[in-house]
């Protein structure tokens, strides 16, 4: 099975059950000990900022703010794409605490053969 799980997120809050999903899927593979990043791409960078992840998608989803925490709290790191930050205009915005601004470069150095990918 494998050990890492990669979370490659394209939507931002104009599609919070999307987001939801992926940090569904993210914090389950948490609970059960894999190594687990979401690179975030598009205006799903935007979830790196302060007070972004926030709300309740659909009716009986979970808050995103405790989805976030969950991920954040179980070890889970939240990249964001430079290019896509930087066409934004987001380059001097508060982060979240634990945000790493990483491309693509850094997110395949650590994937490897057996990372399981999703992507939304």
């Amino acid at each position: 099975m494998p050990q890492k799980v990669l979370v490659n997120l394209a939507t931002g809050m104009e599609d919070p059950e999307r987001v939801t999903v992926a940090f569904l899927v993210a914090t389950a593979a948490l609970q059960q000990g894999k190594e687990v990043v979401v690179w975030t791409t598009k205006d799903a960078v935007r979830l790196g900022l302060q007070g972004q992840a926030q709300g309740e998608a659909c009716e009986g989803c979970p808050p995103l703010e405790r989805l976030f925490q969950q991920f954040q709290e179980g070890g889970g790191r939240l990249l964001l794409c430079p290019i896509c930050v930087n066409s934004r205009g987001l380059a001097d915005a508060e982060k979240v605490a634990g945000v790493e601004i990483a491309g693509a470069t850094p997110m395949l150095e650590w994937v490897d053969e057996g990372t399981a990918v999703f992507s939304y």
